[in-house]
C-alpha cells in the first residue's frame, strides 16, 4: 500500500478527550474503528500504536490503569487493548470495573504470563481475548479483526456496496472487479464510509475517526482525501457512490436494489 505526505504516523501523545458519540442525521449510531491501548511500556506502546495507525485504526493511549479506565469510561471505543501488569491499577481490576459499569467494549488482554490460570483469570474478569507476549503484530491485528467481526452481520469481514468491495484483512479494494490502489489513509476513510452506507459523515467525524484526536494538520484534509477517492473509485466507473452533502460532509449513497 502506498504512503504519501499526509499519511505520516501521528504524534504519540496522551489523549485527553471528551466523550464522543457520533450520530447520523437520522439519529443512528455511526460505526467507529477507534482503539484504546493501555500499556505502561512506552516503547512497546509507541511501536503498537504506529503499527495500528499504519493499519488504518485511530488509537488513543494510556500508560496506567487509572488513566486507561477514565478514558474507557468517557469515550466509546471499538476495542480496548489492555495490559495486565499496570501501575496504579492492574488490568484485571480495570476490566472488572468496566464490566461492572456495563461497558461492553471488546477487551483484548496482553500479558507476559502464559500460565493457564492467568488466562482463565483474565477471561473471567471480563476480557474477550488474551494474547501472550511476545507476539507477532500480524496475530494482534488478526485478533482485533476477529473481535470486530463479532459485531458484524458479515462474519467474513468483507464489505460490499454496489460494485465496490473492500477486505479489511488485506486492504484489497475492487471496483467493478478491478483492483484499486489506495494509500493507508485513503483506505481508512473509504472503509469508514462503507461501514456506514447512506449515513451522513461530517468532516469532523471523519477527521476524528481517521486522523485521531491529536491530528494537527491541514483543516481541509477530509476534502483532500475525498477528492482523491473520487478520482480512484468513482470517476473511472459508471456507478458513482460518494455523495457530497454541501456544507456538512459526505456519504456513500447505496444504489436502490
Amino acid at each position: 500500500m502506498k504512503t504519501d505526505k499526509l499519511d505520516h504516523p501521528l504524534t504519540i501523545i496522551r489523549a485527553q478527550v471528551p466523550a464522543l458519540i457520533e450520530l447520523s442525521s437520522s439519529g443512528a449510531i455511526i460505526n467507529m474503528m477507534r482503539i484504546l491501548l493501555i500499556e505502561d511500556n512506552r516503547r512497546l506502546s509507541t511501536s503498537l500504536k504506529l503499527s495500528l495507525v499504519d493499519d488504518g485504526y485511530a488509537v488513543d493511549t494510556a500508560f496506567d490503569g487509572v488513566e486507561g479506565q477514565e478514558l474507557a469510561e468517557m469515550t466509546p471505543y471499538d476495542v480496548i487493548i489492555l495490559d495486565i501488569m499496570l501501575p496504579k491499577r492492574d488490568g484485571y481490576e480495570v476490566c472488572r470495573e468496566l464490566r461492572r459499569q456495563r461497558i461492553n467494549t471488546p477487551i483484548l488482554m496482553l500479558t507476559a504470563r502464559d500460565a493457564v490460570e492467568d488466562r482463565v483469570k483474565g477471561l473471567d474478569s471480563g476480557a474477550d481475548d488474551y494474547l501472550v507476549k511476545p507476539f507477532a503484530i500480524s496475530e494482534l491485528l488478526a485478533r482485533l479483526r476477529a473481535l470486530l467481526r463479532r459485531e458484524s452481520t458479515d462474519k467474513t469481514g468483507v464489505i460490499t456496496v454496489a460494485d465496490l468491495t473492500i477486505d479489511p484483512a488485506t486492504h484489497d479494494v475492487f471496483k467493478a472487479g478491478k483492483p484499486i490502489d489506495l494509500t493507508a489513509k485513503e483506505y481508512s476513510l473509504l472503509e469508514y464510509l462503507l461501514r456506514n452506507p447512506n449515513r451522513l459523515i461530517t468532516r469532523e467525524m471523519a477527521q476524528n475517526h481517521v486522523w485521531s484526536y491529536d491530528y494537527d494538520g491541514a483543516s481541509n484534509v477530509v476534502d483532500v482525501y475525498i477528492r482523491r477517492l473520487r478520482r480512484k473509485v468513482d470517476e473511472p466507473f459508471d456507478v458513482k457512490l460518494i455523495e457530497t452533502v454541501r456544507g456538512v460532509g459526505y456519504r456513500i449513497r447505496k444504489p436502490a436494489e
